[in-house]
């Protein structure tokens, strides 16, 4: 298999997967400069607009240059799922293909591309007429009750759940009450992805780097955003957007919730924004300071707070991002095992055509950097 795009069959869906900070977004601009690509974000932080810093978004002129789909498209007060996202690839796909292009898929949201190549449960959403109901059960009967209505409907799934697994049981009951299914069945219902669909050639670059270079990659990139004002990044957020909630899915993104909580700390007036961001503050303030007072350096620490704070804040988004990008590693493992895949991770084998990977509409080849995948896609 030549991996060269310019031997990419028209039908080809093209990934590229790779961890936080490890460079994929600079190949992704160089391989649509080949004018073969269209890209499609795979990030779920990067659908947000105005938060550019902490989410390491491409610049408006970089994006001018290289036009990503899926970047820019709600404000952080909305939110998206994955459902709505596999949708929206789905549609680009055959836009894209009809263009004469091929989709290049470049990001770290690990999950979404899971639904891509792995599929979507197919259990279906909760009406949320049926939400209210079991809810106001669940309120006014206790979880035993709720139980005891699995037990008779769905028996097979309460050997796999504990009777104090609220949103599980409660989950249960909504699906078979607006389905009339039990959950252990749908559970049982093969999963269909994008990656099935027999007119499309999905290839898949799985790239992870060494974790020694990643994790100085990643200190380094924490720096520029704090020198580039991701703190005010964030001060301008709860100012421009007044029904923003630290609940949110924008605002639990990795470096965001730092400095949210670095701004509550400090106690900084952007806090007094509104009630809830008030009471935000107050618990985180009087958490750090049962934290400083179990301390023995208490008086020293609290000698200057803002200090201790920021530098605070800078270790827990390190030590976050440095998270993130283990857990990113851990999705990759499991994607590079999934049993639709023709593996062929020797990439000599490959060269030499004495592969012995069956042909497939969907194969994945990995590589230990992002250099390396460059020079096989772009040969």
């Amino acid at each position: 298999m030549n991996l060269s795009y310019k031997d990419l069959p028209p039908n080809t869906v093209l990934s590229l997967i790779a961890p936080t900070a490890s460079g994929k977004t600079d190949l992704a601009c160089h391989l649509y400069e080949t004018g073969r690509f269209d890209l499609v974000s795979v990030d779920s932080a990067l659908i947000y607009q105005d938060m550019n810093i902490g989410t390491a978004k491409p610049t408006d002129d970089e994006l001018s240059k290289f036009p990503h789909h899926l970047v820019n498209i709600i404000k952080p007060t909305q939110t998206y799922n994955v459902a709505t996202f596999v949708a929206d690839v789905q549609r680009l796909i055959t836009s894209i293909h009809a263009q004469g292009k091929i989709p290049l898929l470049v990001g770290g949201t690990m999950m979404y591309y899971m639904a891509l190549l792995d599929g979507l449960s197919a259990v279906p959403d909760t009406d949320p007429a049926i939400r209210t109901q079991v809810k106001s059960w669940l309120s006014d009967e206790g979880i035993g009750d709720l139980y005891a209505y699995l037990q008779t409907h769905d028996p097979k799934i309460c050997q796999r759940l504990n009777i104090f697994d609220t949103q599980r049981i409660t989950r249960a009951v909504e699906v078979h009450i607006q389905t009339g299914v039990p959950m252990s069945i749908w559970q049982t219902t093969p999963k269909v992805a994008p990656c099935h669909n027999p007119h499309q050639n999905w290839l898949t670059l799985s790239v992870e780097p060494e974790r020694a270079w990643l994790h100085e990659r990643i200190a380094r990139r924490l720096d520029i955003m704090w020198e580039q004002g991701l703190v005010d990044e964030v001060i301008n957020l709860l100012k421009k957007y007044p029904n923003l909630r630290p609940d949110m899915p924008s605002m639990r993104c990795v470096g965001y919730r730092q400095v949210l909580e670095f701004l509550a700390i400090t106690d900084h007036k952007v806090m007094q924004i509104s009630p809830i961001w008030q009471e935000f503050s107050v618990n985180l303030q009087k958490n750090h300071e049962m934290t400083a007072t179990n301390s023995k350096n208490f008086v020293k620490k609290w000698e200057n707070l803002h200090d201790m704070a920021c530098q605070d804040m800078k270790n827990k988004a390190l030590y976050a991002t440095r998270q993130l990008a283990k857990r990113q590693s851990t999705w990759q493992r499991q994607l590079n095992a999934l049993p639709q895949f023709a593996k062929a991770n020797e990439m000599n084998k490959i060269k030499t055509g004495i592969t012995n990977a069956p042909q497939s509409q969907q194969r994945i080849f990995s590589f230990a950097s992002i250099k390396d995948a460059q020079n096989e896609i772009l040969a």
